[in-house]
């Protein structure tokens, strides 16, 4: 059965990393964090797929989500459009995929997205220059840089990537090959190099489609590994978000916190690593709770269901 907007609310926030429903956050704490003025906004990856296999029931939750904590903005983690991508700005799928299925008011916000490997079979380009079309698509280049206000004085930067061409020089998506500029990953990975290290702002989060590390079907992708991940440790990267694999994982590699929010749509299974915090097979997307000293993260189930809750220091001890 699937929750009331109360019981959402009351599930929302709690004050434990258990992977159970624990003590519940009252209500009334939770308006007084979104006036202390912290940043939040939520995280969907592999989910376009004309509204079937689960999509609708998770843009219902994320949209209750997306009010009930006031978020900025959506972060969409690649596999936006199945199988094939879109052909042009007027493919149907826009609307069939997106326009309406992520129809809820709090979720006409801003999305910043990133291309993924199923994106790749389509034509990309056309991803890119929707976001003349649509006001809250946004997708400026193949891989990119924002800046977000957390408060009046503190910032965050984002680093979002472009991954599958990286995943295809480990040989995984060579089906793509056509689509693909192997020049462009040693240029990509020097460009984030340049931005890490000119970036000043206490926090530093980079989003991409493929994962680090992964329990899910699809597994590690050893070229970031090899190329991206150090960069992520030597410039205090507090967390890489990636999708790929269809599930719900937290993972950790030193340092820096690896969130995979991949369960948009349709799941597959996922079990434990090494890295493995939290790893769960459910369709849904995670909440992100930004405040000056800290980042609270929630996955939430396409039934409205708290699966996990972790909380991530701006300077890890």
């Amino acid at each position: 059965m699937k929750q009331t907007r109360r019981e959402f609310v009351r599930t929302l926030f709690v004050a434990t990393q258990a992977t159970v429903l624990g003590s519940l956050m009252p209500r009334e704490l939770l308006a007084a964090d979104a006036k202390a003025g912290g940043l939040n906004f939520l995280v969907v990856g592999d989910w376009g797929r004309d509204g079937e296999k689960d999509q609708m029931d998770v843009a219902k939750q994320m949209g209750l989500a997306a009010s009930d904590i006031g978020a900025r903005f959506i972060i969409a983690v690649g596999d936006n459009f199945y199988e094939d991508g879109v052909a042009s700005v007027d493919d149907p799928q826009w609307q069939t995929s997106f326009e309406k299925v992520y129809t809820a008011p709090a979720l006409q916000a801003r999305w910043q997205a990133v291309l993924g490997n199923h994106d790749y079979h389509g034509n990309c380009d056309a991803q890119i220059a929707y976001g003349k079309v649509s006001a809250r698509w946004n997708m400026p280049a193949r891989y990119y840089t924002r800046t977000e206000q957390i408060d009046d004085a503190h910032t965050v930067d984002f680093f979002y990537i472009d991954t599958t061409p990286m995943a295809e020089l480990d040989g995984e998506e060579l089906i793509f090959e056509k689509h693909l500029n192997r020049g462009e990953v040693p240029k990509q990975v020097e460009w984030l190099r340049v931005a890490l290290a000119a970036s000043t702002t206490p926090w530093k989060i980079v989003v991409g489609h493929h994962p680090v590390y992964s329990g899910g079907e699809h597994g590690d992708t050893p070229y970031i590994i090899e190329h991206i991940l150090p960069l992520l440790q030597q410039y205090k990267v507090q967390a890489y978000i990636n999708g790929h694999d269809h599930d719900l994982q937290h993972l950790q590699a030193g340092t820096v916190n690896l969130f995979c929010s991949g369960g948009g749509s349709k799941i597959r299974p996922t079990t434990n690593t090494p890295h493995t915090k939290f790893a769960k097979s459910s369709s849904g997307f995670v909440a992100v709770a930004l405040q000056p000293g800290q980042m609270d993260v929630r996955m939430i189930s396409d039934q409205g269901q708290l699966l996990y809750t972790t909380t991530v220091p701006r300077v890890s001890v």
